[in-house]
């Protein structure tokens, strides 16, 4: 399995923007689909963004979709999540994620949480109205 840890998370204004990085070990990157992951307080962890081994394919939740962006760089290991306009419902703790599962693989899914193997710890993200 690959090892993941995300950083980036913190407090910020609604409309503010972050960028969480999420630095990948272990295995070679490339192998995997990477996606971000959120869940809030009381709430089931819900799909936010996929991106395809290669970068060539990205998916994102509807309620996401125009203000967050999903990248990687192979070369570094590393996959990002820029947020934009943010708003108070998007506070949860995020988490990113790696799947060697084909649908995620090649077109960034759709496909199920369940596909995805590694996990890392998470990091909180609070936005304040």
């Amino acid at each position: 399995q690959v090892q993941l840890v995300e950083s980036g998370g913190g407090l910020v204004q609604a409309g503010g923007s972050l960028r969480l990085s999420c630095a990948a070990s272990g295995r070679t990157f490339t192998s995997y689909a990477m996606g971000w992951f959120r869940q809030a307080p009381g709430k089931d962890r819900e799909f936010v963004a996929a991106i395809s081994w290669g970068g060539g394919s990205t998916r994102y939740a509807d309620s996401v979709k125009g203000r967050f962006t999903i990248s990687r760089d192979n070369a570094k290991n590393t996959v990002y999540l820029q947020m934009n306009s943010l708003k108070p419902e998007d506070t949860a703790v995020y988490y990113c994620a790696a799947t060697n599962h084909g649908t995620w693989l090649f077109g960034a899914g759709p496909g199920d949480l369940r596909d995805f193997g590694s996990w890392g710890q998470g990091t909180q993200v609070t936005v304040s109205s």
